[in-house]
C-alpha cells in the first residue's frame, strides 16, 4: 500500500507544478486575476491528472429495460481504495434506483445519472465530487456529495471527515445559518443541521474558504435548484481536522488544483438546473470566457472524419460498422490496440465527460483511422429536454473532442438511442445526422464474450450497425472473435458515414443502417 500511495504522489506532485489562475475575458489584459465568487470551486482538468481512467455503470435503452442508468466515477492509478469505495457506492445507488423504481416499463422512464469533477489533486488530499440527478416522472432533482481521500493513510472518507469532530460540525451550523441570512425567506436557515446527509459536499476554493454545498430540495423549494455558502478560510480553519487543514493549505498553496482551471458558476438559490444537463458552467470546458486558453480553447470547426475515408467502396464491398459507445473508459486502450492488430476500423460515441479526462485516446481513435462520435456530455436522455439542453449537452462534448483531436464530430448517437422531435430538430439545425443501430450485442452491462460475439455475428449483414461498448472488458475480448468470423464471412470495417458513400448522410435524420432503403424523414 505504500508504495501505491508514493506513486500516486510522484503523480501529483507532477500535476502540481502546472499552477492555475482565473483570468479576465474581455479587455487587453487577458491574463489579470479578477475576484471570484466565493461559492466557485475550481476543478482540476482530469487530463492533467496521470494515470486517470473513468469507470461506468450503465443500464437499459429505448427497447428494453424499464429504466435509464448512467454512473460514472473516476479511477486514480495508486489509489485503488478510491476507485474501491466509489464502484461500492455506484452499485448502492444502482441497487436502490432499481428497488425504488420496480419493474414495469412506463414512460418516460425513469433516469438516474451520475457524474464527478476532481474538486481536488495534490499529494495532501484528492476530492471527488459526485453529481447525482434523477427523473422519477415529475422532474429532475441533483444532489451532490464529495469524497475526500487521503494519499498519506489510504483511506477515503465523507466530507464531514474536514472537520474535527461533533461540536465542530455543530459550530459549522451557526457559522452556515450566518452566511444564509441575507439569502430570502425562501432558504429554511433553521432547517440546517448537524446531520451527515447536509454536510456530505464541502471542498474549498482557491482563497481556503470552505464551500459547503446543499441538495435541491433540502433548504429550498425544489425548483429553486442547488444551493451553496462559503465559510471564509479563517473563521473555517479552526474548525478542520488534521485532513482538513492539509487539503484546505493545498489549496492556498496553490496545489490541491492544476492545468487549466475550470470552475462552477455560483451554486446559489438561483442557480437552477431540472436536469444533469442542464446549461451550467461546473464542468471542464465550459467557461471559455473565464480562462486564458488551454486544452478547451475555441475548437476548430472542420467534420472529423477518418483519415482513411473513402478506400472502400461499400457499395461494392461487404462492409460492416463495429460502433462503440460510452467511453473511453479503462479498456479503451486495449480496443484500439486490438483494432490495430486486426486492421480494422471502428466508429467511437464518446461521452463527453470521459473524452475531457482521456483526450490522448481520442488522439489515438483519429490517428489510427476510427472516427470520433458525440455520445452527449453525461449520457441523459436527451428525448426528456427542450432545445437548449440538449444543445449545451452536444455542444459541450463537441468542443471537448474538438480540442482533443482537431476536428468536430458531427454524428450524434443518443444515449439509450431515445430520440424525440426536439432532438432531431436542434440536431437538423446543428448539422448532426443521428446514429442508432440494427444489431445490439447486447453488452450494456458486459455478460458473456462468447455471447457478445455470437450476437454479433448472427446479427451482421452487409451495412449492419453494430452496438457494442468499449467500457467493459468482455465486449473488449470479443472483438478480435468479431473481426476473424466476420472477415471469414467476405466483410470489411469501415466507419459509419463509409456506409451511405456519396449519398452521405443528412443532418437531423436518424440512421439505423447502412441498408435501409432511402426514405425522407419527418423532423417535427
Amino acid at each position: 500500500m505504500h508504495n501505491k500511495r508514493f506513486v500516486l504522489g510522484i503523480a501529483l506532485l507532477a500535476l502540481s507544478t502546472g499552477g492555475c489562475g482565473l483570468a479576465a475575458a474581455a479587455g487587453p489584459e487577458r491574463n489579470v486575476l479578477v475576484p471570484a465568487e466565493p461559492t466557485l470551486i475550481d476543478f482540476v482538468d482530469p487530463a492533467a491528472v496521470p494515470g486517470l481512467s473513468a469507470e461506468t455503470l450503465t443500464e437499459g435503452h429505448a427497447s428494453r429495460g424499464p429504466r435509464y442508468v448512467h454512473i460514472t466515477y473516476p479511477a486514480l492509478a495508486g489509489a485503488p481504495a478510491l476507485a474501491q469505495t466509489l464502484r461500492e457506492q455506484a452499485r448502492r445507488q444502482l441497487h436502490d434506483f432499481r428497488t425504488r423504481t420496480g419493474d414495469e416499463i412506463s414512460e418516460p422512464r425513469p433516469e438516474l445519472n451520475v457524474e464527478w469533477q476532481l474538486a481536488a489533486a495534490s499529494p495532501e488530499a484528492v476530492a471527488v465530487r459526485l453529481r447525482t440527478g434523477e427523473f422519477t416522472g415529475a422532474r429532475w432533482e441533483n444532489s451532490t456529495r464529495t469524497l475526500w481521500y487521503d494519499p498519506r493513510s489510504g483511506r477515503t472518507t465523507g466530507s464531514t471527515a474536514l472537520l474535527a469532530g461533533d461540536d465542530a460540525r455543530r459550530r459549522l451550523v451557526t457559522l452556515v445559518k450566518e452566511q444564509l441570512k441575507d439569502r430570502g425567506a425562501q432558504v429554511e436557515r433553521d432547517a440546517v443541521t448537524a446531520d451527515d446527509d447536509q454536510f456530505d459536499s464541502m471542498a474549498f476554493n482557491r482563497a481556503g474558504d470552505l464551500v459547503v454545498e446543499f441538495d435541491d430540495c433540502q433548504l429550498t423549494p425544489c425548483g429553486l435548484g442547488r444551493l451553496a455558502v462559503a465559510v471564509p478560510a479563517g473563521r473555517a480553519a479552526p474548525l478542520l481536522s488534521e485532513l482538513g487543514h492539509r487539503a484546505q493549505q493545498a489549496t492556498l498553496d496553490g496545489t490541491a488544483h492544476s492545468g487549466r482551471a475550470t470552475g462552477t458558476a455560483p451554486l446559489t438559490a438561483t442557480a437552477a438546473g431540472d436536469g444533469p444537463d442542464s446549461p451550467r458552467n461546473d464542468t471542464p470546458g465550459s467557461t471559455p470566457d473565464n480562462t486564458s486558453g488551454g486544452p478547451f480553447a475555441a475548437p476548430p470547426r472542420s467534420p472529423a472524419a477518418s483519415s482513411r475515408a473513402g478506400t472502400v467502396d461499400c457499395a461494392a464491398t461487404k462492409c460492416v460498422a463495429l460502433t462503440f459507445d460510452d467511453g473511453p473508459g479503462p479498456h479503451t486502450a486495449e480496443l484500439l490496440d486490438s483494432l490495430k492488430r486486426e486492421d480494422a476500423r471502428a466508429t467511437f460515441f464518446v461521452v463527453g465527460g470521459n473524452a475531457a479526462a482521456q483526450p490522448d485516446l481520442l488522439r489515438r481513435m483519429s490517428d489510427e483511422g476510427h472516427l470520433v462520435g458525440n455520445h452527449s456530455w453525461s449520457h441523459t436522455d436527451l428525448s426528456k429536454p427542450g432545445t437548449a439542453k440538449i444543445a449545451d449537452s452536444l455542444e459541450r462534448t463537441r468542443d471537448v473532442v474538438a480540442a482533443a483531436i482537431g476536428q468536430a464530430p458531427t454524428l450524434v448517437r443518443p444515449p439509450y438511442g431515445a430520440v424525440s422531435g426536439t432532438l432531431r430538430n436542434v440536431a437538423r439545425e446543428q448539422g448532426f445526422p443521428l446514429v442508432t443501430w440494427d444489431v445490439d450485442a447486447f453488452d450494456q452491462q458486459g455478460g458473456a464474450t462468447q455471447d457478445i460475439v455470437d450476437r454479433s455475428v448472427r446479427g451482421a449483414h452487409p451495412g449492419a450497425i453494430i452496438l457494442l461498448h468499449d467500457i467493459h472488458q468482455e465486449s473488449v475480448a470479443a472483438v478480435p472473435d468479431i473481426v476473424k468470423r466476420l472477415r471469414g464471412k467476405g466483410y470489411t470495417f469501415v466507419t459509419v458515414p463509409e456506409l451511405y458513400g456519396a449519398a452521405g448522410m443528412q443532418a437531423g435524420r436518424l440512421y439505423r443502417s447502412g441498408s435501409e432503403p432511402s426514405r425522407k424523414q419527418p423532423l417535427n
